[in-house]
């Protein structure tokens, strides 16, 4: 009896050794996996970001990025989604130390600053919509509005699946799935983070000197 005792507890600690030898590596093949879903997402705005190059001047006669973008606006914007990504940063290092307030606190703030700035950008298409500059006007806003728009939807998801994290880590806790999906939404809103600037850049700043 004491023998099979034995065997059992002894087979018992060889899984667990081998379920914690196997969490870092798995980790690491989540993020990479991952990483390869981003490429894939960066894709799709590279060809987003080519066709509004190609149509950036097709107006049709209508309002140019002049008249249409309000800087001030746009760089509220881009600074409510910076700090988001600094706050989102945050998050990252107190799951890294497992501090359960300071991971609501930070995921806190990167979501109200993340609402913040898809509230400006719902407010600019309204505010653009509302004078005629649709999507239908021009090939020129045809090209704005799915760029744009699929950053902003990017974005929603994003504060949804941060919103669906905060109830996991609630339910459950540190454990090693909750952290894995955690650091995932961090290389996703980062990403998000990066491709804004751009947008910033080639739609904003280059199309007021159009």
């Amino acid at each position: 009896m004491n023998i099979a005792i034995d065997r059992y507890e002894t087979h018992e600690a060889d899984v667990t050794d081998a379920t914690e030898a196997n969490s870092t590596p798995k980790r690491i093949v989540v993020a990479y996996g991952f990483w390869i879903f981003l490429l894939s997402d960066i894709v799709m705005f590279s060809a987003l970001f080519a066709s509004y190059a190609v149509l950036a001047t097709a107006t049709a006669g209508g309002a140019t990025g002049v008249r249409l973008f309000d800087q001030h606006n746009v760089a509220w914007e881009t600074a409510f989604l910076l700090l988001s990504s600094y706050a989102c940063g945050l998050m990252s290092m107190a799951v890294d130390s497992r501090r359960y307030l300071g991971t609501l606190s930070a995921a806190a703030v990167t979501f109200l600053l993340g609402a913040a700035f898809l509230t400006l950008e719902l407010r600019e298409f309204h505010g653009m919509i509302t004078i005629g500059a649709t999507p239908q006007r021009s090939a020129f806003l045809s090209a704005f509005f799915t760029l744009v728009g699929c950053h902003g939807l990017h974005v929603t998801i994003g504060l949804i699946w941060l919103v669906l994290m905060m109830i996991q880590l609630a339910m459950w806790g540190f454990r090693p799935v909750v952290e894995r999906r955690l650091l995932c939404f961090a290389l996703f809103w980062h990403a998000l983070d990066i491709v804004w600037v751009l947008i910033f850049t080639v739609v904003y700043l280059m199309g007021v000197l159009r």
